[in-house]
């Protein structure tokens, strides 16, 4: 198994990790009420994907 033979410094260390970061979710508006979705998913405001209803929201309250 292959050992470092020195420390590696925390500015190379720091280096190396600078490209570690998060983004922000892309999102889509949705076709059907225009609220902004993940895409590929299910619209969690009105229920809409794929050109039909999957949850239907006013049976669930």
């Amino acid at each position: 198994m292959a050992v470092p033979k020195r420390k590696h410094s925390k500015s190379r260390k720091n280096k190396r990790r600078s490209h570690w970061v998060l983004t922000a979710p892309q999102l889509n508006a949705c076709p059907r009420c225009h609220q902004e979705r993940m895409p590929h998913r299910v619209c969690p405001h009105c229920g809409f994907y794929g050109g039909r209803t999957v949850i239907d929201h006013d049976a669930e309250a």
